[in-house]
C-alpha cells in the first residue's frame, strides 16, 4: 500500500462501508482498500488489528491525513468538510441540511443496525428473513413518507446528498432480504437514478476488491 494514500478498511458487502466507498468516488479521492471479513475467522472485525483501530468492531474505518476514523457518516461528513470540492454532499442551506442528516440518521440509525449481521445472529436462522423484512419495511414506510416533502430527482432536492448515499446500499439490502418494493416508488425511482450513475457502480459490492468470484459484475 502506498504511504500517506488513505486505506478503508471495508466489507464488499457492507452497506456502511459502501456509503462511504460512493463518497470517495464522488469525491475522486484515490484510496487503499484493506479487506474485512466479517464472517470468516469468526469474523476478522474482531482480531485484536482490528479492535485497535475501531474498538466497536464495526466496518468501515478509514485512515486518512494522519487519523482513523470510524462510523460512516462521520467519515463523509469529515470528507465533505476537508474536501468540499468536486462535489458536495451537505447543502449549504440549514433546512436543507438538516433534512440530509434527518434522512441519513433514519436509515443509518433507525434501519441499517436493525438488520445488520450482529443482530440477525441473535435474531436466529429461522427467523432472520422475516424479521429482516420486517425492520427494513416499517423504516421504508417511514422513509417513503419523508421523501415525498423532501426529494426532488434526489432525495433532498435535485442535489446529491450524504442521503443518497445511504439510501442505495440500504435498498440493495432491502433487495437481498426480498423485500417487496412496489409500496416505495419514491425510494425506487431516486434508486434507480442513483445506480446510473459511475461513483455508485464503482464502489458496488460486486465491483470490489474482496467481491467473491460468483458475486462479480
Amino acid at each position: 500500500m502506498q504511504a500517506g494514500k488513505p486505506v478503508l478498511y471495508s466489507y464488499f458487502r457492507s452497506s456502511c462501508s459502501w456509503r462511504v466507498r460512493i463518497a470517495l468516488a464522488l469525491k475522486k479521492i484515490d484510496y487503499d482498500t484493506f479487506p474485512v471479513h466479517l464472517i470468516k475467522d469468526g469474523g476478522q472485525q474482531f482480531s485484536e488489528e482490528f479492535q485497535t483501530l475501531n474498538p466497536m468492531s464495526q466496518v468501515p474505518a478509514l485512515k486518512i491525513d494522519g487519523v482513523t476514523l470510524t462510523q460512516s457518516l462521520a467519515i463523509i461528513e469529515y470528507l465533505e468538510e476537508t474536501r468540499p470540492t468536486p462535489v458536495r454532499l451537505l447543502p449549504q442551506d440549514p433546512k436543507k441540511r438538516a433534512s440530509v442528516r434527518m434522512i441519513s440518521d433514519l436509515i443509518a440509525s433507525g434501519i441499517q443496525p436493525l438488520q445488520n449481521i450482529a443482530v440477525l445472529k441473535k435474531v436466529g436462522q429461522e427467523t432472520q428473513l422475516t424479521w429482516a423484512q420486517s425492520v427494513i419495511g416499517s423504516g421504508f414506510r417511514a422513509l417513503e413518507q419523508v421523501l415525498q416533502s423532501t426529494a426532488g430527482k434526489y432525495c433532498v432536492g435535485n442535489e446529491i446528498s450524504m442521503a443518497d448515499l445511504c439510501l442505495v446500499p440500504q435498498v440493495a439490502n432491502a433487495e437481498r432480504f426480498k423485500v417487496d418494493l412496489s409500496p416505495y416508488p419514491i425510494i425506487n425511482r431516486i434508486n434507480k437514478t442513483l445506480l446510473t450513475m459511475e461513483a455508485f457502480q464503482v464502489s458496488h459490492p460486486s465491483r470490489q476488491p474482496d467481491t467473491p468470484p460468483e458475486l462479480r459484475a
